[in-house]
């Protein structure tokens, strides 16, 4: 009988799986496994938004496995070293494994595969797991990556996504290899009370959901902050409860304005795992540097981290990044350049906070998003400022997004509420609400003089 493992990482589904797939193709036995790696604590990306998400995933990818004659395996510390245990217990002669773009899955995919061939196995590493496109299969002329997106787009529509597979009718695990239980999300301490629950089965249903209903209107209305319009897709992606190589088919299998500007969200998402992967650095360092002299005002941080600002809709969506461990993409883009151009803070102060409590905290896209914004990653137009004031007004006309984060400020009516400092004295003094922490103007005078703009 011959064995294989497969080692889960941020692949956690079994509908198309190509690892899980190639395993049960080449050998009779398959381990399906996944270890608790203490590392990622040590590098402070364990936060407990994620860790709860990932305990439901587990259970939801142990059911999907035992509905099939199998189940997974969960061991706890250094993945190497648990793969290669696993190894020697079952026999397995590979390995398989979605291959990762960050330096440390690098790292870890080279140390296993030297020590699996010391032990007489073979690593296995698959592409287009975790991405629709691999990262590095795509490049213009004598470089290693894209860095306009425009571009790389026109070649990523060009070039297509790999088959989609169907999830395996039956697994069949070895005897006598034993694992821990299964995390449980209730033993999770710190969870933002309104995360979203985790794993393939309710990724799926999602999807299925919101395709029907949600995707042909997703052109017009993904902006839209009150409107709540986008697929909140983005935490199942990251943890890989579902496959972007089968999300874009099907989208282009139902066509439409809708369906192309979802395609070009997940297109968004392989760009910038392209670049990390050929720029490992710019997980922490600027992708673009422009000697940018940061200020540091912890007064305004902590103001912008608690959603105190001044300025409801930055606040508003602040204030749902704490409560879901979730923000609307346009709030994301709105608080950052805030953050980064109008109170001129390090973009990594802001990563380092969304990595705290973004359930889809992943690496690639949100360094590289924050890079974006802050004008030292690839945005074409690095010293664009987004007015906090414009921005509601186009999307949030309303206020009813601010009206539904900010409650000191439900009462106030129509459009007004994005500007409470102009209310009646009497009517401003009932709020318990601050004074913007930074007039915009001056804010955005500072940064152009900062970054040697004319007329800073």
């Amino acid at each position: 009988m011959s064995t294989a493992v497969v080692l889960f990482t941020s692949d956690l589904r079994v509908h198309d799986q190509p690892a899980l797939r190639a395993a049960l193709a080449g050998a009779d036995e398959v381990v399906p496994l996944f270890v608790a790696d203490p590392g990622i604590a040590a590098a402070g990306f364990d936060a407990p938004n994620r860790r709860a998400f990932l305990a439901d995933c587990l259970a939801s990818l142990d059911a999907a496995l035992r509905e099939r004659g199998g189940r997974l395996v969960v061991r706890g510390g250094d993945p190497v070293e648990q793969v290669c245990r696993v190894v020697r217990e079952s026999g397995a002669r590979w390995v398989h494994v979605a291959a990762g773009v960050s330096g440390y899955a690098t790292r870890r995919e080279e140390r296993l595969r030297a020590e699996l061939e010391r032990a007489g196995a073979s690593l296995v590493a698959h592409d287009a797991v975790v991405t629709a496109v691999p990262p590095g299969q795509l490049a213009p002329a004598g470089k290693d990556h894209f860095a306009v997106f425009t571009p790389y787009f026109r070649r990523w529509e060009e070039t297509g996504t790999r088959a989609v597979g169907a999830a395996p009718r039956a697994i069949r695990v070895p005897d006598g290899i034993t694992g821990e239980p299964l995390p449980e999300r209730s033993a999770v301490q710190g969870v933002s009370p309104g995360l979203a629950r985790g794993g393939e089965a309710v990724a799926r249903e999602r999807f299925a959901a919101w395709s029907a209903g949600g995707m042909e209107s997703y052109e017009e209305r993904h902006d839209d902050l009150a409107g709540d319009a986008t697929s909140r897709l983005s935490p199942y992606l990251h943890f890989g409860c579902l496959s972007a190589a089968e999300l874009v088919r099907r989208a282009r299998r139902r066509g439409g304005a809708g369906a192309e500007a979802f395609v070009r969200q997940l297109a968004w998402r392989d760009f910038h795992h392209q670049v990390l992967a050929a720029r490992p650095r710019a997980a922490w360092s600027d992708y673009r540097t422009h000697g940018d002299r940061w200020r540091t005002d912890e007064k305004e941080i902590t103001a912008w981290r608690e959603g105190r600002t001044g300025y409801p809709v930055v606040d508003a969506a602040m204030r749902q990044l704490l409560h879901e461990g979730w923000m609307h993409n346009r709030g994301r883009l709105l608080v950052a350049s805030f953050l980064t151009k109008t109170l001129y803070v390090d973009w990594r102060v802001g990563a380092r906070h969304f990595l705290d409590l973004l359930v889809d905290g992943d690496l690639a896209n949100n360094q590289l998003n924050w890079q974006w914004c802050a004008g030292t990653g690839t945005d074409t137009r690095p010293n664009r400022v987004l007015n906090p004031l414009i921005q509601a007004k186009r999307f949030d006309p309303r206020g009813d997004y601010v009206r539904r984060w900010v409650p000191e400020l439900a009462g106030v009516p129509g459009s007004s509420v994005h500007r409470p400092w102009q209310l009646d004295e009497r009517d401003r003094a009932r709020l318990d609400y601050p004074d913007p922490v930074v007039d915009l103007a001056e804010g955005r005078a500072r940064f152009a003089r900062a970054r040697g703009l004319e007329g800073g």
